[in-house]
């Protein structure tokens, strides 16, 4: 963002020096990136509806086999990835970085600019987590330092999870990260980050001393949303525990219909969407002038985002069940589809603060006080194709999934009208995101 200081792209709830109002990620205001409008929008309904047109022509039988498919790595390979000692050194490695970030925030200095801190959690962590997850798979659950605080004192007699957790608990905290993210008044100070790291490490600790440390994947945020991102990677397990490489769409099938699966994706797509609103000066000067003030202002704004983005999936469920009365799950059986939706979202909106907070924060954390921000090596025009090919793609990427399911759960007769609401779904969030790009 032009005119900002330079901690502003790195805090998720950047501050205007005069105004203290929360501003988006990245570098460059969305509403002044050089693309046409009409150039967008007509190439994003054109790629969805020639996708679509495609998909029912040529589609006409499920080809995702989920865990069941993938080409086997060597043996050599899987023995190395899952030996104890690589186990180990990986578990070692994510406490040590644990411990390097707690020391900062304890004993570093209270300014973004000089403490590595703020940029590790928001954009090393949270953002580098995506080209992680997709290239390696659900690398977090090896990392997490808490399994491994665990593991130094197991609960001896753990209770089984209830049936009916699902991934809720890690909808809610996603929820409460992506507020201190967006929202939260001085969210890069070592006082707030060490508050919402001691909550978010006490909840965490507790749960896994009453269930064990099954608990950690359904309620520790940052692995639910590695393991979701995940489903995309080339790598992947089979049911019979093989390491393999198999197109990202069946590892997408595979997907597990859990409670709080819905949640947590409109979670992801509520807040990115927020984050594009931020930026905009109408969304700004409400802030400014609300009686409210800027901080609940920004937070029923959050929710609301949240909100629409699971009340269109909810609408477009319910149709799905009106014309489909067999579908007995219509908000589980294609919320998998919503998934390189958020991952579209995703890289539109932080492709920018990674390649050019993230290796200042690396910077930084060598010892190098005031890094400079490096220089993007898109331009306005490059950047701004990017992250309309994000969005577009992913929405693509989404009918494709979608179609597959549909083709499975729908009578022959019905596999394309029936998949309509999901069709119009898209189109909606596509022309959402976009808008919010260029508006």
């Amino acid at each position: 963002m032009t005119g900002i200081h330079a901690h502003a792209a790195l805090n998720a709830h950047a501050h205007a020096p005069a105004l203290g109002l929360p501003l988006a990620h990245g570098v460059g205001s969305r509403h002044d990136l050089p693309l046409s409008p009409f150039y967008a929008y007509a190439g994003a309904f054109a790629a969805l509806f020639v996708s679509f047109l495609a998909l029912g022509l040529l589609w006409s039988s499920s080809r995702f086999r989920g865990d069941l498919a993938g080409r086997p790595l060597p043996a050599s390979l899987q023995r190395m990835a899952d030996a104890p000692a690589t186990r180990t050194a990986l578990r070692l490695l994510g406490a040590a970085a644990a411990l390097v970030f707690l020391l900062h925030l304890l004993l570093g200095p209270d300014d973004p600019d000089r403490n590595p801190a703020p940029g590790a959690l928001y954009v090393l962590l949270w953002v580098g987590l995506v080209p992680a997850s997709l290239l390696l798979g659900p690398v977090w659950r090896l990392l997490n330092p808490l399994r491994a605080l665990l593991a130094l004192h197991p609960p001896r007699s753990p209770r089984p999870l209830p049936a009916a957790l699902g991934i809720r608990p890690a909808a809610a905290g996603l929820l409460l990260f992506t507020w201190l993210e967006l929202v939260a008044p001085d969210n890069t100070s070592s006082s707030t980050l060490l508050i919402a790291l001691t909550v978010h490490t006490g909840v965490q600790l507790l749960g896994a001393a009453r269930y064990g440390d099954r608990w950690f994947a359904h309620a520790d945020l940052f692995e639910v949303y590695s393991s979701l991102l995940a489903r995309l990677s080339p790598l992947g397990r089979r049911t019979d525990g093989r390491l393999v490489l198999r197109s990202p769409f069946h590892g997408l099938d595979s997907t597990p219909q859990t409670s709080g699966l819905v949640a947590t994706v409109c979670v992801l797509l509520g807040s990115t969407a927020y984050d594009g609103l931020s930026d905009n000066p109408r969304w700004i000067t409400t802030l400014q002038t609300s009686s409210l003030g800027p901080t609940p202002t920004a937070t029923l704004g959050l929710l609301a985002t949240v909100a629409l983005a699971a009340a269109c999936y909810g609408l477009c469920a319910g149709a799905l069940r009106l014309m489909n009365p067999a579908l007995t799950s219509p908000l589980t059986s294609f919320a998998h589809s919503l998934l390189p939706i958020a991952l579209g979202y995703l890289v539109a909106h932080y492709f920018s603060l990674l390649v050019t907070e993230g290796p200042r924060t690396v910077i930084m954390a060598g010892g190098t006080d005031n890094a400079l921000v490096p220089a993007p090596f898109l331009g306005p025009g490059g950047l701004a194709t990017l992250q309309v090919a994000a969005i577009v793609t992913g929405h693509v990427l989404g009918v494709v999934a979608a179609h597959d399911r549909s083709v499975r759960l729908f009578p022959p007769h019905r596999a394309v009208a029936g998949q309509l609401p999901l069709f119009a779904l898209m189109i909606a969030y596509t022309l959402g995101g976009i808008g919010l790009l260029i508006a």
